[in-house]
């Protein structure tokens, strides 16, 4: 491990829109040169977001907020049981391109999930993390300036039956899974958000530095 710090700051439970708000604020300071990299971690209220590739049809019958959002991908639900973690980093600084971040953050969420005794993987041609033909993982990105926003999202005790309202990733509903599906117990957000810190940070050459943060305490100024 270097001696480079990452910061990742838990936001907890948090409302969509709220923690949109805050990541596009720091996406701007970054892609203007100030601010600091760094990796929010949160547990979303309910919700589901459509990226970029999402059609109509995706989109079956939706009993929760639906926001259109910047990231590639199809559509998907964030909600409680779920780790969603948000790379804000300059890509450059890191030597890292689209591509080999995606890669980075499988390679985080496989490693942390193994942690826990499920043995995840990719499959070739299929973003996220996969395991016994079922995605537990759901990955998508969007590049402003060089710098990375929006992530990784990761089932641990998701209730996977909100998934039923979309096409996810433009895939059949079942296709999704979470770590209580596969093994049967139940591991904490935070808990987890703090195993994927580390991993990420490892694998980066970074000390990651976990920090507890109120989301309200770090509100920019209107862009």
């Amino acid at each position: 491990m270097g001696t480079r710090e990452l910061r990742f700051w838990w936001l907890g439970r948090t409302e969509y829109s709220e923690a949109h708000r805050l990541m596009l604020e720091l996406v701007q300071e970054r892609v203007s040169g100030s601010g600091d990299d760094v990796v929010l971690m949160t547990e979303h209220d309910h919700v589901y977001t459509l990226g970029r590739n999402s059609r109509p049809e995706h989109l079956l019958w939706p009993q929760h907020p639906v926001h259109h959002v910047e990231r590639a991908g199809g559509p998907t639900y964030h909600g409680p049981g779920q780790l969603v973690a948000y790379p804000i980093i300059r890509l450059e600084d890191w030597g890292l391109g689209p591509r080999e971040l995606v890669n980075v953050l499988e390679e985080a969420a496989i490693r942390a999930l193994r942690r826990y005794g499920l043995n995840a993987g990719r499959v070739e041609g299929k973003p996220g993390v996969w395991v016994s033909g079922r995605k537990v993982a759901s990955i998508g990105l969007s590049i402003k300036g060089g710098v990375s926003f929006h992530g990784i999202a990761v089932n641990l005790t998701t209730d996977l039956s909100k998934f039923n309202a979309i096409m996810p990733c433009g895939m059949p509903s079942d296709v999704m899974t979470s770590l209580h599906r596969e093994l049967g117990i139940e591991v904490g957000v935070r808990e987890f958000a703090e195993a994927f810190a580390r991993e990420l940070g490892d694998i980066l050459s970074a000390i990651p530095v976990f920090l507890e943060v109120q989301l309200d305490s770090v509100r920019r100024s209107p862009f």
